[in-house]
Formats: C-alpha cells, structure tokens, sequence
C-alpha cells in the first residue's frame, strides 16, 4: 500500500485525548486515524451497497401507478 502524507489542523485537546487513546491501544496516533478511516470508508461502501439493493428492490413492486401519481396532497386531505 502507498501512503500519502496529510497535514491536520486540528483542537490541541482532541490531539492529546487521541494520542493517549492510542498509547493504551498499543498503537500511534497515525495508525489510529487511519484505522477509523478505514472503518468509516468500509461502513460507508456497505451502506452506498445496501442503498443500491433496497432501491432495485423497490423497482420491483408495481403500485399501479405506472410511474405517475394522479392525486394531490389536498386531495387526500379532504375534508
């Protein structure tokens, strides 16, 4: 894997708390980060991928509305 250097700017207290985070954990700062990126990019994969499903899913249900709705929002409001 190549790697890419990336300037942060971040809150000196978020910085502290984060690096005694990974102290305990055994690990450095560096590698913490990319650890929660690399989770946050595998959820966000697994999400886009269960989106895709759930949408072709729904294409499949026929609402007899050929695509079109022939109502309002009043309309089913009536009073």
């Amino acid at each position: 894997m190549e790697y890419q250097n990336v300037t942060l700017s971040l809150p000196k207290e978020l910085v502290k708390r984060a690096k005694h985070i990974a102290i305990e954990r055994g690990t450095s700062l560096s590698r913490l980060l990319a650890q929660m990126l690399e989770d946050l990019t595998r959820r966000e994969d697994r999400y886009l991928k269960a989106k895709e499903c759930h949408l072709a899913i729904l294409d499949q249900f026929d609402l007899g509305t050929e695509g079109s709705v022939t109502w309002t929002r009043s309309n089913l409001h009536e009073r």
